[in-house]
């Protein structure tokens, strides 16, 4: 058997078959010389010269026997690799496609290398003369892996083709001679090879293909074959089906993001122009109305000191009316943008309008660093929001502590008081709040309000924000 064998595989054709012959040929005869070889060094060489009764010939036998019995298996397995290097290594099973793809998704393979894997245990299993994957969508179909490499392919299906290729599982070459022949063109000579479609699909949409070549010499795609084909495709339509759910979520987060982005922006752009408006009627009114105001008591008083009798009292009394409008005008343009937040900061704003408050007010300010101007303006807003619903609600004898801290790039606050505290739940939508939760938001801040009935308030703030240069309060 083994010289027909060496004969018959001087031709590429009926060299695997051959081998089905001379491997266990080889096989044999390899173990029979194994042990002839053993007896001859056992027996011959150690025994040396025969004893008349036979009894040294027994006993180097029996050694030589249990010698053949060790070397056996470790020779067989030897030789049997042998004779596969010979004459090929035969395919897989093509169930083991199966196992590899499903063990390999479970691994969170990126779909690029899972799909090079794929290739090539198809063409491993089922297509010993190559493999490719088409994938794609609306009926634009690329060629995205092959083993052995053959380039991108592009094929674009519409119509009827569409519906056919879409609704097909497993087909062959004369049903993609009729539907598509561009793949069994690139698939070599129809005559010589042996073609293996299937369509992957999900939910009835075409995502690709799935191509295996074998030659017409081999044997013949089996039952099994194209049902392993078939729910590899099944598997392979549902990844491509969750990559491309996946690339819609990362697109939706992304858009999200960005129009977020926009929406804080926006917020920041409002506050802001509120703030500079702030600032501009705060400027109006001290070079303004205030100055003509200060002008006018300063003559009234002059008048006074001229006029006599009733004239001088009504003039007196005009000059303090004069003076406490002054007065109001000026508290009225501190609430609208304190000059000192401008010039000397948080820390100098704040000790100013605690000296104003209805309640008694501590500032402790931890930072001296400054801030843009329009995260300053929500920290002092949202501070002098929080003192005044401490001096509506906390109720008598309470105290109230504001702090301020900031570093490099953030900036927090936190406004305590000690008195009776109320439920969050209820009052958490309230005017005040809201307002300074978009002040807050419009920067990328937080708010959180921790209170309970009893126990007083505690309102905190955070704000993203970095430090101006160089900057510190006066």
């Amino acid at each position: 058997a083994v010289p027909v064998a060496v004969a018959a595989s001087a031709l590429p054709r009926l060299r695997r078959r051959a081998g089905a012959v001379a491997g266990p040929s080889f096989v044999l005869c390899g173990l029979v010389l194994m042990v002839l070889a053993v007896y001859l060094v056992v027996v011959i060489g150690l025994g040396g010269e025969v004893d008349d009764d036979g009894q040294g010939v027994l006993a180097f036998s029996m050694l030589a026997a249990l010698t053949a019995v060790v070397l056996a298996e470790p020779v067989r397995a030897r030789l049997r690799e042998l004779a596969e290097q010979w004459a090929g290594r035969p395919q897989r099973p093509a169930s083991s496609a199966l196992e590899t793809f499903g063990s390999r998704m479970t691994r969170a393979v990126p779909m690029d290398e899972l799909l090079l894997q794929l290739a090539e245990t198809l063409r491993s299993t089922l297509g010993p003369l190559g493999a490719e994957v088409w994938t794609g969508e609306d009926g634009v179909l690329e060629r995205t892996v092959s083993v052995p490499e053959r380039g991108r392919g592009r094929l674009t299906l519409a119509g009827a083709e569409l519906a056919a290729v879409s609704r097909a599982r497993v087909s062959g070459n004369a049903w993609a001679a009729m539907w598509l022949p561009a793949v069994l063109a690139g698939a070599g000579e129809p005559g010589r090879r042996s073609v293996r479609i299937a369509s992957v699909t999900h939910l009835g949409r075409l995502l690709g293909l799935l191509v295996v070549v074998r030659s017409a010499d081999d044997r013949p795609f089996s039952d099994d074959d194209d049902r392993v084909l078939a729910d590899l495709a099944r598997q392979v339509g549902l990844a491509l089906h969750n990559v491309r759910l996946d690339s819609a979520l990362q697109a939706s987060l992304e858009e999200l993001r960005r129009r977020n982005a926009e929406l804080q922006a926006s917020r920041a752009r409002i506050v802001s122009a509120a703030d500079a408006s702030r600032r501009q009627i705060e400027r109006n009114l001290h070079d303004g109305a205030q100055q003509r105001l200060v002008a006018l008591a300063v003559k009234l008083g002059l008048a006074r000191r001229l006029a006599t009798g009733d004239a001088a009292a009504l003039l007196e009394e005009l000059r303090t009316d004069v003076q406490d409008t002054l007065t109001e005008l000026r508290e009225l343009a501190h609430g609208i943008y304190p000059p000192l937040l401008r010039e000397h900061g948080l820390g100098e704003a704040l000790r100013n309008a605690a000296g104003r408050a209805a309640v008694p007010t501590r500032v402790e300010a931890g930072t001296g660093l400054r801030y843009p101007p329009e995260a300053e303006a929500a920290v002092y807003f949202c501070c002098l929001e929080a003192m005044q619903n401490a001096a509506k609600h906390a109720g008598p004898g309470a105290s109230v502590t504001v702090r301020i801290d900031g570093s490099e790039t953030g900036l927090e606050f936190e406004v305590s008081d000690d008195g009776a505290g109320f439920d969050p739940a209820v009052a958490a939508e309230s005017h005040g709040f809201v307002n300074m939760r978009d002040r807050l938001g419009a920067f990328g801040g937080e708010l959180t309000v921790t209170s309970a009935p009893g126990a007083g308030t505690v309102v905190r703030g955070t704000l993203p924000v970095t430090a101006a240069a160089g900057e510190v309060a006066r």
